[in-house]
């Protein structure tokens, strides 16, 4: 729905001249509540426990795409605020759920088989979209219509999915600890304490820097890289039809990638995670570099003749980009995942309410300058932020390594 959200409401811009919603106002609303709301998340699951919280979360996510099927500028805004404030709830819930059913040895394992599951959403989604805006150059309201009519339908049965888990129990010291000790609004106001004392340490502040480049590439890959191809007219005679291959292509990346570190976990892990993180790194470099060769400046902004360095744009370069955006996300985010339901086993909550806090004031402010930074400035921003992501990150890994060898010792 993200890879596919800017398309449609410029068909219906089209359609209706009082709507003057826009996707990337809509996506900077959505993750300002989001960041804002994050610090508020640790609170609402000390008192719901992670299954709830996923519960309530998902309904915001299926309330914002049936908005779609009654455009309104204000309605549009206003879901995507609720969706920021449910999204903070969704994620956070999910890293603590993911760290309550994993021990130090597996956490790796399954952080890449929750990030495969997850991401197979971009390519069976991105699979019907690509069918459904097949040799379209408008998307019509009947086509609209289907397409968010399906993706609601399915966003619904997942939520009774999640309903259906089973509880788990905290194994973590500090949480049994503000269990046990604080009750109601004390217990709400220790949590929200705990995460604050934990963002000011030395570690978690590195870790924030590689935070924040996970918020302004994933910002990058899921609203501004479909949309630029798909408003470059020379890449193909019908370049809308490509934002369906693009979702694809980035969820086959991600797919690939959690999976392999899923399968791999037991192998990989005996390296560490800094690795995995550089690789992620050198494919992102690589494909902001051909992204730049590609598409032309103005392609964020709206439908364009101009071109890049290449004449005409290559449709074939800009799938490889795409698998490679995915792939070098899902080195991110899995190892991210590794390291905080490992690392941070007293206090899970508190450390993925952070990440996500720090992702999501990333990825709000990349979609407000998405609206007036041309293409290359925005590429030039996640090549200083990713360099700076990853050292951070190298670092903060080689500090956990000298821990456990003392530890060992």
């Amino acid at each position: 729905m993200c890879n596919i959200e800017k398309t449609i409401l410029d068909s219906i811009a089209q359609e209706d001249d009082s709507f003057k919603g826009d996707g990337y106002t809509s996506l900077a609303i959505l993750y300002l509540f989001f960041s804002l709301s994050n610090w508020l998340a640790p609170s609402f699951i000390s008192f719901t426990g992670p299954r709830v919280a996923m519960v309530v979360g998902a309904s915001t996510y299926t309330l914002f795409m049936i908005t779609f099927l009654f455009p309104s500028t204000a309605l549009l805004y206003v879901a995507s605020a609720v969706l920021g404030l449910g999204a903070s709830i969704t994620w956070t819930g999910q890293g603590t759920y993911l760290a309550r059913c994993s021990s130090s040895e597996t956490i790796s394992r399954n952080s890449g088989i929750f990030w495969a599951l997850l991401q197979c959403s971009m390519f069976f989604g991105n699979l019907f979209v690509y069918y459904q805006f097949q040799d379209k150059t408008h998307i019509d309201k009947e086509t609209r219509n289907l397409v968010i009519g399906v993706l609601t339908i399915v966003a619904i049965l997942g939520i009774v999915f999640l309903a259906a888990l089973r509880f788990m129990a905290s194994n973590a010291e500090q949480d049994n600890e503000l269990e046990e000790q604080h009750t109601g609004c004390g217990q709400a106001l220790y949590a929200l304490k705990l995460a604050g004392k934990l963002f000011c340490t030395k570690k978690m502040l590195l870790l924030s820097l590689a935070f924040f480049y996970t918020g302004l590439e994933l910002s990058f890959f899921s609203g501004v890289f479909g949309s630029s191809i798909g408003f470059t007219s020379k890449i193909a005679s019908t370049p809308k039809e490509i934002v369906g291959l693009v979702g694809i292509c980035i969820g086959v990346g991600e797919v690939f990638g959690g999976g392999f570190f899923g399968i791999l976990a037991s192998k990989t892990t005996r390296f560490g995670r800094d690795p995995i993180v550089i690789a992620g790194y050198v494919m992102h470099m690589a494909a902001y570099l051909m992204t730049f060769l590609n598409l032309p400046n103005s392609a964020p902004f709206t439908d364009t003749t101009d071109i890049s360095y290449l004449d005409p744009p290559s449709a074939s370069m800009a799938l490889v980009c795409a698998f490679l955006l995915g792939l070098g996300d899902a080195c991110f985010n899995t190892q991210v995942y590794s390291m905080l339901g490992g690392e941070f086993v007293n206090n899970p909550v508190g450390a993925f309410a952070l990440f996500k806090f720090t992702q999501s004031v990333a990825a709000a402010i990349s979609f407000f300058y998405s609206s007036h930074f041309g293409l290359y400035i925005q590429l030039a921003i996640l090549v200083i932020t990713g360099t700076i992501g990853t050292v951070s990150f190298v670092i903060v890994e080689w500090s956990f390594k000298r821990e456990h060898r003392e530890q060992e010792k």
